[in-house]
């Protein structure tokens, strides 16, 4: 199948190829603008994870996980606190949201997540969170709803996520609303 120039943009977005500014704008029309050119996209089988005592959920082409966690919708009023809450989501600690300029000291690890409800949907969004090597393996960001195959985890927190399923779909609901104007 071939990708659409909004799919190419949400591609070189998510692969962290690019921050999605205006240069990546600029070369998003670069390549669409080659004669020819076609980006090939295999969908890979669908997987159930099932991860001790947690819900289980599928994960489709090693991108995304379609289906909400609990069949509710998120509060996107809570998943602001969990993101800003240094013993839960801390995604501060690694990104800036221009958003949330109201607490300081935003990371510069991770991409700047101020506009990623425009560049990635939610089930995308949702596999990030949930377990985010499966996208990237060599990532440091943790998997924030797992608890199977980790390391040095201290005694008090083994077999316990560092975020629920109820509190991933909160987070979600928040990036939702994380659209920047032109």
């Amino acid at each position: 199948m071939l990708t659409s120039p909004p799919a190419i943009k949400k591609q070189i977005f998510r692969e962290g190829l690019l921050p999605m500014k205006k240069s990546a704008k600029a070369a998003i029309a670069g390549l669409t603008g080659l004669a020819g050119l076609a980006l090939v996209v295999t969908a890979a089988q669908a997987k159930v994870i099932k991860d001790d005592g947690l819900t289980p959920y599928e994960v489709v082409g090693d991108v995304a996980i379609p289906k909400s966690l609990t069949g509710k919708p998120g509060d996107p009023a809570r998943g602001r606190k969990l993101m800003a809450n240094r013993k839960k989501g801390n995604c501060l600690a690694c990104h800036k949201i221009k958003q949330m300029s109201d607490f300081l000291f935003h990371g510069e690890i991770g991409p700047e997540l101020s506009d990623i409800a425009t560049n990635m949907p939610d089930e995308e969004i949702r596999l990030r969170l949930v377990n985010p090597k499966f996208v990237n393996p060599d990532t440091i960001m943790p998997a924030f709803y797992k608890v199977e195959g980790l390391f040095r985890v201290k005694k008090k927190f083994r077999g316990k996520p560092i975020l629920t399923a109820q509190e991933i779909e909160d987070i979600i609901a928040y990036m939702h609303t994380l659209k920047e104007s032109e």
